[in-house]
């Protein structure tokens, strides 16, 4: 009869063994998608795209800001010196500046995040091919994204960078 521990023992050993021969067959990649789309000319060229089709939009409403402000200064200033009724009509003018910035701002938002999106799907479909292309001509058996670590031995964001590039 054999001893407990030595059964344990081996089977640890027999465990270590297979993983190591396993591990060695095994060819693993990483890929930094937030690098990919923060680095990559691609993702560059998309968001200098955004920047400059929705500018405009962002220059109007901080136009429409700084009246506010200026709204504002002026009722804090000269506010106990003006009428009532100028007062209450400025007031009034303030209170809806200040919805229309608001609704303006979240219409911004909603509309850069739409267009975020589809700008960046293109950027990503773009990468998932690169990740493919590079995985079948080098023979990876498996590339992951989104880990908690990986080593710069398996990195491999670089050269996706690069083959987007092209």
């Amino acid at each position: 009869m054999t001893h407990p521990h030595f059964r344990s023992l081996l089977l640890f050993f027999l465990f270590a063994w297979c993983s190591a021969a396993w591990s060695a067959d095994l060819k693993i990649g990483f890929v930094n998608t937030e690098r990919l789309f923060r680095e990559s000319p691609l993702a560059a060229k998309a968001q200098k795209k955004l920047e400059k089709e929705f500018s405009g939009r962002e220059q109007e409403i901080q136009k429409m800001i700084k009246q506010a402000r200026d709204l504002q200064s002026l009722l804090e200033k000269e506010g106990l010196t003006m009428t009532e009724s100028d007062r209450t009509r400025r007031e009034r003018d303030l209170g809806n500046l200040n919805r229309d910035i608001q609704r303006a701002q979240r219409e911004f938002r909603e509309d850069l995040n739409q267009r975020k999106n589809e700008e960046f799907a293109g950027v990503q479909e773009r990468a998932r091919k690169a990740i493919v292309d590079i995985a079948e001509k080098e023979k990876f058996d498996l590339i992951l994204e989104n880990v908690i670590y990986a080593s710069t031995r398996v990195d491999i964001t670089d050269r996706i960078i690069r083959s987007m590039d092209r």
